[in-house]
């Protein structure tokens, strides 16, 4: 159902993420404002609540999805909260964009997935924001095109200045992994089938007993072997790339030279340091894209299926690394409901 006016939103969880989330709606995104937040932590969300005129603080995120000026939900909250909130959320037909994880395993997503196919429609856009990035969205256009021919390898890199506190080996999987997942299947159209996880020396820069960094390798049902180098200690700075290797030629996204600077008989530029530096654009669009489709009475972009799917990868990544063997990927099959998603460009 098309919502009239401004879009009213409710905030789940207001870290570091919801936080970004609740500015990008009031200061960046057109035709929606932040009506209400939710966090566990009471104070919080009540000092979030306190800068934004007509915003109420929550501490149960039921009782903002009863409230009369909330139109559709953002959660941000920790993914083993997710689930919770995505039933509530359709028991009062409430749109959703739901960050990644859709819910931190593969039978918790499975149950918001049989729980959305009973509405009979779509409600949930699942918060994977690289398929919004201007560069992931020039190499999918390419991809399209067909003019590079079938892809046969995708190579991809993903580092982090260093790890959070707390971090263990698996958590490179689950958090830093599970994008390339979901792009491998975004950029290829193809779904996973098979994980394998080799374990480099690692780097004297690693926590004690962490993994880092990890070599991690796809098989897909189309045939496409997909490698991932994920390195969340390399102490320099953040950076994603990709380069799909196709039969007439391959395309590299992700070099981020936008500025190369020559002096003092050196040449060079600067490293992004984060994340939400490196897609600030990309979580522009997809919030932009989210409220749009929601107005119109629309749900687009990355699906439930696409959360249950990228899900099911991670438990097979993270026990391919415990293994030390190649894991099958066991999916159900899909069902009706998400045979045909459109997706940015």
């Amino acid at each position: 159902m098309a919502r009239q006016g401004t879009l009213q939103v409710a905030v789940v969880g207001t870290g570091k993420m919801g936080a970004d989330h609740v500015r990008r709606i009031q200061e960046v995104v057109s035709g929606a404002r932040v009506t209400a937040v939710v966090d566990v932590d009471a104070e919080r969300a009540k000092d979030v609540a306190a800068r934004i005129d007509g915003c109420t603080a929550y501490s149960d995120p039921a009782a903002a999805m009863s409230a009369a000026d909330v139109d559709a939900v953002l959660i941000a909250s920790p993914g083993p909260a997710h689930e919770a909130a995505l039933l509530t959320a359709f028991e009062h037909d409430l749109p959703v964009l739901c960050e990644k994880p859709l819910t931190p395993d593969a039978a918790s997503a499975l149950r918001v997935l049989e729980a959305e196919q009973k509405l009979g429609r779509r409600l949930v856009q699942v918060g994977f924001m690289r398929r919004y990035d201007a560069e992931y969205l020039k190499l999918k256009s390419l991809l399209n095109t067909g003019q590079l021919g079938r892809p046969l390898m995708l190579h991809n890199r993903h580092r982090n200045l260093a790890s959070p506190p707390g971090w263990r080996s698996e958590m490179l999987i689950n958090d830093s992994v599970v994008h390339e997942m979901d792009v491998t299947r975004w950029l290829l159209g193809q779904e996973i089938t098979a994980v394998t996880v080799l374990r480099p020396t690692p780097s004297a820069n690693a926590p004690d007993e962490m993994q880092d960094p990890q070599f991690v390798v796809f098989e897909t049902d189309g045939g496409v072997i997909v490698d991932v180098e994920i390195f969340v200690n390399c102490g320099f700075g953040y950076q994603v790339q990709a380069e799909v290797v196709c039969e007439r030629g391959t395309a590299r996204i992700g070099d981020g030279h936008a500025m190369v600077t020559n002096m003092a008989g050196r040449w060079g530029g600067t490293i992004i340091q984060d994340y939400i530096e490196r897609f600030a654009d990309a979580y522009d669009r997809e919030v932009q894209a989210w409220v749009d489709a929601t107005r119109r009475g629309e749900v687009v972009g990355p699906s439930v299926w696409d959360g249950y799917a990228v899900a099911a990868v991670c438990e097979a990544g993270v026990k391919a690394l415990e293994q030390g063997t190649r894991v099958p990927v066991e999916l159900v099959d899909r069902p009706a409901l998400y045979e045909v998603t459109r997706q940015p460009g």
